[in-house]
């Protein structure tokens, strides 16, 4: 057949519009390829670069008749008195005829709902919408694409199925919620693609999808087409391990360096859910928590500059395989929680900057939009589409992978619009004030959905001011209202008590105040004692390099800060290594210094550790009442003389037998006999005998004993009856009652 003339009945549109199409400019493509219906008949059109000739078939795939290429371009057509509803595309790209569907047959497969829902912001779950979705329509398989990219002229998504080229699959607009979409028959689970944007700048870009599930590993920027992880149900027995009263011990970790292969490769998430998971249960955590797992593509962000946010990265592994690794962890009886970054995003140029030639996720203004500490991007919470994106992306790692929860980054970062910013660096918010009044909605909508959604997950703060509430119920109001997380991370505890243990003991006893303070503000919120790998990066040395004296000393201070923090009301957690006390402060491009446990003190610290967290589960007192007031008291907190702590801990108000335990701390290198200590009084038939002691020679500690604990008549700290024991030095120990026919069992 000829080459016809534009303008034929034959169906070609005006030159212009040709010109557009065979540019990748046609910011309307539905409106021209496909099937076109008039009175005189229906029009077919199709753009398929390369292809020689192209005839159109039924479903059958009987021959209907031959399509003409216009001039100069890629686009055939043809008209024909009546085109059936399912026709077939029959293309000789030069090396024999293929049969194709035509991605411009297809309505939309975004439901009307949906696209409202997308519009107004109310979407819980936008990532089932958008995204890369395998689907079968009309008995064809393929994939549905959709992106939001409200001011771009044209959308294309390219990729290993069409040669990445943008001509190829351009997208449909809808206009009212900003969406492309495109339904491509024969692209499937496992294909690579980008979106390719021609912003409204006029600046064509390829760009990530936000809400693709699988990345490839960088330097490589595409996404995979991979199918959402099914739904889960809701645990019961997780939700239990979550809760306020539970007890809660974290092992923070790094994946990419906790352990390495023998030749330096990272392990996979099937390697890491056989060895993580069994040494952190055996360790007796409760929980992991890991740092960002979301895909990166600087390996030294530690995944803290995500680019691919529902993306499991592919550095250890598949999808499929990471989801293996959390269903490990909760066979275990582990929780698994995710840090997770809302805070910030890297401005990569195939990431979420710029996105369609304007400020899509992003505040315009640098002031508002760029943070100094990371020359990375703030989101701007005031966008409907932002928070939904967010909120989303929070659900669906609990949803779908079934993650125990989320500790929520930089949230000091996000409630000022001050922080780290000099005067006229910033703007102040609609009453002249500093916080960011966006960003705290945005915080009290996303805990207050989880909290609806997916009750016995658990959100975490790491938030370093005094903001009021971050542990109170979600509230509308700025002044009274909480922001609804269940756990906040006690930074000014972590400072003191580290600036504390830094001092040389002889100086120790001007610094009592050190030590003491955070019990004046601990049942303000629901804390977290967190000693985090912040704290062993960037020129602060290792926890055991932070300690003074010899190395019996520096061993045995970070025991005892061990032993009062197990003690200290509040949840706990712990970064890797910090168990085997390594010398170096930790290094991400390396696994952690294992072979030190062939060493005693090392051994000792990580057995102390281990046992910490069993008496931590055993013993109700030490976290029932976390949270309460009710669950402490102070037994001596004066003694700066002898740098002595002590307190009772209680699982409920008046506790009888098995519900206390008492803790001394002793932060000399002196023993100290006959020191007296006034203690509540026992019910008849018990008595105190001890639970763990850090000075153990099985911890690597000089063995000294408490000694008999005999109760006397004496008064002392305002109690009737006080012990004469022992202190061990720089140790901690633990005490609780026991019915006198128990004795020996302790």
């Amino acid at each position: 057949m000829p080459p016809i003339a534009h303008g034929t009945l034959h169906g070609a549109p005006d030159p212009a519009t040709v010109q557009a199409l065979q540019n990748a400019e046609h910011g309307d493509p539905f409106s021209v390829l496909g099937p076109h219906t008039d009175r005189e008949g229906t029009a077919l059109r199709v753009l398929l670069p390369g292809a020689r000739q192209v005839a159109v078939t039924d479903a059958e795939d009987h021959w209907l008749a031959d399509l003409a290429q216009v001039p100069g371009s890629d686009l055939w057509c043809v008209k024909l008195p009546r085109l059936p509803g399912t026709y077939r595309l029959r293309v000789d790209w030069g090396q024999g005829p293929v049969t194709l569907e035509d991605p411009y047959r297809f309505d939309s497969q975004l439901r009307g709902a949906e696209l409202w829902w997308l519009a107004e912001g109310t979407h819980l779950r936008p990532y089932e919408a958008l995204g890369a979705h395998p689907l079968v329509v009309e008995g064809v398989a393929g994939v549905r694409f959709a992106v939001w990219a409200p001011s771009a002229r044209r959308v294309s998504v390219v990729g290993s199925f069409n040669q990445w080229d943008g001509r190829r699959h351009p997208m449909r607009l809808h206009p009212g919620a900003g969406i492309w979409d495109i339904f491509v028959p024969h692209a499937a689970e496992g294909d690579y693609y980008r979106f390719e944007v021609l912003g409204r700048d006029g600046v064509m870009r390829q760009k990530a999808d936000p809400y693709a599930n699988r990345a490839e590993l960088r330097p490589g920027t595409a996404c995979i087409v991979q199918r959402l992880p099914a739904g889960l149900p809701l645990d019961a027995a997780r939700a239990r391990a979550n809760a306020l009263d539970a007890p809660i011990s974290i092992y923070e970790v790094h994946l990419g360096s906790w352990r390495r292969g023998p030749d330096g490769r990272w392990l996979s998430y099937t390697e890491l859910a056989e060895q993580l998971v069994a040494y952190a249960a055996e360790m007796g955590f409760t929980h992991l928590e890991l740092l960002p797992v979301q895909e990166h593509p600087f390996d030294g962000s530690w995944g803290y500059q995500p680019v691919g946010l529902y993306a499991p990265t592919a550095r250890f592994g598949r999808p499929e395989e990471f989801k293996a690794f959390v269903d490990a962890a909760h066979a275990a009886g582990l929780g698994v929680i995710l840090d997770w970054v809302p805070a910030h995003f890297p401005t990569d140029e195939h990431g979420l900057a710029w996105f369609d030639g304007t400020c899509l996720y992003e505040h315009q203004d640098r002031r508002e939009g760029y943070h100094p500490d990371w020359n990375t991007l703030i989101y701007n919470y005031g966008r409907v589409e932002v928070r939904n994106f967010l909120i989303g992306n929070a659900l669906y790692w609990i949803e779908r992978y079934g993650i125990d929860g989320l500790r929520v980054d930089a949230v000091a970062s996000m409630l000022y619009r001050d922080y780290s910013r000099r005067e006229g660096e910033w703007i102040p918010n609609r009453w002249g004030g500093r916080e960011n009044l966006e960003a705290i909605e945005f915080l009290r909508r996303l805990n207050r959905t989880i909290g609806i959604e997916r009750p016995g997950a658990i959100m975490i703060a790491e938030e370093s001011t005094a903001f009021p509430g971050v542990t109170r119920p979600p509230s509308d109001d700025l002044q009274s209202g909480g922001l609804g997380f269940h756990f906040k991370w006690n930074m000014g505890w972590m400072n003191d008590t580290l600036r504390y243990l830094a001092r040389e003991p002889i100086h120790r006893c001007w610094h009592q105040d050190e030590m003491r303070f955070s019990l004046m503000y601990a049942f303000s919120e629901n804390f977290m004692l967190p000693i985090s790998h912040d704290e062993v990066v960037h020129g602060k040395g290792s926890m055991v390099g932070k300690m003074p004296g010899d190395t019996w000393q520096r061993f045995a201070t970070l025991r005892a800060a061990y032993g009062w923090m197990w003690g200290h009301p509040g949840k706990k957690l712990l970064f890797m290594g910090n168990e085997i006390g390594p010398w170096e402060e930790w290094n991400a491009d390396a696994g952690l210094p294992w072979h030190l446990l062939a060493h005693a003190p090392h051994a000792g610290l990580q057995r102390l550790v281990r046992d910490l967290n069993r008496v931590l589960r055993h013993h109700p007192a030490l976290y029932r009442l976390d949270h309460d007031s009710a669950g402490f008291q102070w037994l001596r907190h004066d003694d700066a003389a002898h740098a002595v702590l002590a307190c009772e801990r209680r699982a409920v108000p008046g506790a009888a037998d098995g519900q206390r335990v008492v803790v001394i701390a002793h932060f000399t290198p002196e023993v100290c006999h006959g020191y007296r200590l006034g203690l509540p009084p026992l019910p008849a038939g018990q008595r105190w005998t001890l639970l763990i002691n850090t000075d153990d020679v099985v911890y690597g500690g000089s063995g000294v004993s408490p000694g008999p604990l005999v109760v006397e008549d004496v008064p002392s700290d305002g109690w009737p009856s006080s012990v004469r024991l022992t202190l061990p030095p720089l140790a901690t120990v633990m005490l609780v009652p026991q019915a006198v026919s128990e004795e020996g069992q302790g």
